[in-house]
């Protein structure tokens, strides 16, 4: 029989949770004073407001709400009686995903319809296979949608990769990676095939997406079958989450796991995409596509997307901090982050 303490516990634990749901986006809410004295109101979600729903800001929205507690909501079935100012944010990105990417897919639609010669895309291919794949309304546009959606994490990895590159505390960084680019590449930018042979741009780029990974839960798996691990029993149908955060700040694997530091990487000759096909997971770089079979398809896509912006980058300009705009290295997520300034 449980006894009275451990329902005690339980009842105790369960309030904190959910106070901490329902008070995280009043208590983490950050304001920003701009060069007027006006107080502006925080994060992407004003943008999205204000501004309109553009495919931009709807992905920073969403972008937004999948902070460390966005999944507490469908494990916690209480959670979802509790009206609050995310999940009503939740409903209204939902409605302008279905609005925005709609009206692309009838623009669409209407060519194909009119007997434009419309060029393959995945637009066009989803129209077609509607029927086959059973596809309803809201499958068209967030399938539609989800490319955009996962695409904005690659411009977040891209702002905090140059953000420790200007940084003041790390100046040998950016030294290092122009000495490496210049020597390879006297007169032109990165290409693909030159990533193997400039291994320090690659250990910046994994160091960066250790350290500032956009998720820090992965997606939800579930277990297939019952099974046991280190003497915990998980039953069948059991949700699982990956703590992209915990991995990635582990002291044992990472010595000093909140130092930003590109040689801990260096020696390692795998591409992201070889390291997550890797039998023995611990021997991965990082987690932050995920892992499994519901790792991020868009891993190749984003791998190469990433270094050829960041080399590049680094290679034609010089990052430095404004005197009067000092750069946090901070995982500041709602925040507005100052960027650096670059000069060629």
């Amino acid at each position: 029989m449980v006894s009275f303490n451990t329902i005690l516990l339980i009842t105790i634990g369960s309030t904190i949770i959910i106070l901490a749901y329902v008070l995280s986006p009043i208590l983490l809410r950050r304001y920003t004073i701009d060069k007027d004295g006006n107080i502006l109101p925080p994060g992407p979600a004003m943008r999205y407001a204000l501004l309109g729903k553009t495919r931009s800001d709807l992905a920073m929205e969403f972008m937004d709400l999948t902070g460390p507690w966005s999944n507490a909501i469908d494990f916690l079935e209480p959670l979802q009686w509790i009206p609050t100012r995310t999940r009503a944010r939740g409903h209204k990105l939902h409605d302008g995903l279905i609005e925005v990417y709609g009206n692309m897919i009838r623009r669409v639609k209407a060519r194909m319809d009119s007997g434009e010669n419309v060029p393959d895309c995945l637009v066009k291919t989803l129209i077609e296979t509607q029927e086959e794949e059973k596809l309803d309304w809201e499958d068209l546009c967030m399938l539609s949608a989800v490319f955009t959606l996962g695409g904005v994490h690659s411009v977040d990895i891209w702002d905090y990769s140059m953000v420790p590159c200007a940084h003041p505390s790390h100046p040998e960084v950016q030294a290092r990676a122009h000495e490496e680019l210049v020597e390879l590449l006297a007169v032109t930018v990165g290409r693909p095939e030159d990533e193997p042979n400039l291994p320090y741009i690659r250990a910046i780029i994994k160091e960066v997406q250790r350290v500032h990974a956009p998720f820090w839960m992965a997606t939800p798996h579930c277990t297939s079958q019952d099974f046991a691990y280190r003497g915990m029993y998980i039953p069948k149908d059991t949700v699982v989450v990956l703590n992209c955060y915990t991995l990635h700040h582990n002291e044992e694997r990472y010595p000093d796991a909140s130092v930003f530091n590109p040689d801990r990487y260096l020696g390692d000759d795998l591409s992201c995409v070889e390291s997550a096909k890797l039998a023995n997971v611990m021997e991965r770089d990082h987690w932050t596509f995920g892992a499994g079979r519901r790792i991020c398809p868009g891993l190749p896509v984003a791998e190469r997307e990433l270094w050829l912006a960041i080399s590049r980058l680094l290679w034609s300009f010089t990052f430095h901090a404004l005197p009067e705009e000092p750069i946090s290295l901070e995982d500041t997520r709602d925040s507005p982050v100052a960027l650096p300034c670059l000069s060629n």
